[in-house]
């Protein structure tokens, strides 16, 4: 991602109504909606109001990374944290929130601080958590599961066994939306975890591209082989989606078993199949893996998203307002509603109230009690690794490479 010259001016303008308007995009999935009624609400008070821009999933990346190139740049832009605003703040793009934090009680005291670290680069804090906790689970349609008298995988043998039974069934084992690649990335990430532990992955991620060439990345990408090789995935899954619903619905259609995905996939099947996420679908954790050193607590996936603010808006402290309501008692219950749950340091006792309270706890215990979170590998990474390792993931996934030739491949990735 070359940013040279980039954030040459931003959305806000003079546009809108008497005191301006903020751009902000977002991620353009089902729970933009909670977005946008936070947006709706801060609008009623605010001079400067807020213009929520929804961009389809597949395209947020490119498109968040042309307009900021641009004089249409966003005011304020959902993001991952780490690598994926690496970019912004190498190039002064984005507002230093550090100092905003340390001195607002809202902030500060609204969230679980460990959350607000995941999002800082160098000791500075960029982004304000605005989601939900985001671990990936292994969800799965418990009619499907009770039928065929198995129980959900908790041992790679396990694992084995299920794969056969809906296999022979006629079942697809596993939902796999690839053609958006990085529903692929979640496999490769819980597989070098579970196998090697998540100091492989750190080694990457801290600058070590050799690090491709650890024993547990090819036996990594060798399962992978197996696993497509053995049908798990079906036989179309290169031209399944998620963003349009095509993973999510496999699963509660009854055509496939199980589905490797984040927490979100629960608010997913809430808003296309509301009978089918609070009767049938189940959810565990990533199973064990035969001679594995990683701890089969660890788990992977994204501690939050956040919201940045682009240095050059005109706007400064409406933003920060606009971050402020973040933190509040209504927008946490707004994510607990829709079966998030939230980061704010008040969460564990809003679960309760959540539409399935019984997903909320095993969700936030399930972080609480991890060993390791690995933040998701293409948002861990700068883009300039984060590009070829997905094409990379992609050509494994689909037979165009051996595992060897994917290992040597990001070894060489610059």
């Amino acid at each position: 991602m070359v940013m040279a010259g980039v954030l040459a001016g931003c959305g806000s303008g003079g546009g809108g109504s008497d005191g301006g308007t903020l751009t902000a995009y977002v991620y353009g999935d089902d729970e933009a909606k909670i977005q946008q009624a936070a947006v709706d609400s801060f609008n009623k008070t605010s001079e400067v109001k807020v213009k929520l821009v929804p961009v389809p999933g597949a395209d947020y990346v490119n498109k968040l990374r042309s307009a900021m190139g641009s004089p249409n740049a966003p005011d304020i832009f959902y993001n991952w944290g780490a690598g994926s605003i690496k970019p912004y703040v190498d190039s002064k793009g984005l507002v230093d929130l550090t100092s905003t934090i340390k001195n607002d009680a809202a902030l500060k005291d609204g969230f679980i601080p460990s959350i607000v670290t995941a999002g800082s680069l160098d000791g500075k804090i960029y982004g304000v958590p605005m989601r939900g906790m985001q671990p990936v689970m292994l969800f799965y349609n418990k009619t499907l599961f009770a039928e065929h008298h198995i129980e959900p995988p908790k041992s790679w043998e396990d694992l084995q066994q299920a794969i056969k039974t809906f296999k022979a069934a006629g079942i697809t084992p596993f939902a796999l939306g690839g053609a958006e690649k990085w529903p692929e990335l979640m496999w490769m990430e819980y597989l070098l975890d579970r196998i090697g532990g998540p100091e492989v992955f750190k080694r990457i991620q801290d600058g070590d591209t050799d690090g491709w060439g650890d024993p547990a990345v090819l036996k990594t990408a060798r399962t992978v082989k197996e696993l497509v090789d053995q049908g798990a995935f079906g036989k179309n899954f290169n031209s399944v989606d998620y963003g349009n619903g095509g993973a999510p619905t496999l699963l509660n259609k009854g055509k496939a078993a199980m589905h490797l995905m984040g927490s979100w996939e629960y608010s997913t099947q809430l808003g296309k199949a509301p009978e089918f996420a609070k009767k049938d679908l189940g959810w565990t954790t990533f199973p064990a893996v035969a001679g594995g050193v990683g701890d089969p607590a660890n788990i992977v996936g994204n501690p939050t998203n956040y919201w940045s603010v682009n240095a050059r808006t005109e706007h400064k402290d409406a933003a920060i307002e606009f971050l402020k309501t973040m933190a509040s008692e209504t927008y946490a219950q707004s994510l607990v509603d829709n079966g998030a749950v939230p980061t704010t340091s008040n969460a564990a006792s809003m679960l309760k109230g959540s539409p399935n309270p019984q997903f909320a706890t095993d969700q936030y215990e399930m972080v609480q009690k991890a060993p390791s979170f690995t933040l998701s590998w293409d948002q861990a990474l700068e883009s300039r690794y984060a590009t070829p390792l997905l094409t990379e993931i992609t050509k494994l996934f689909a037979g165009k490479t051996t595992p060897e030739q994917f290992v040597e491949a990001m070894k060489a990735a610059k």
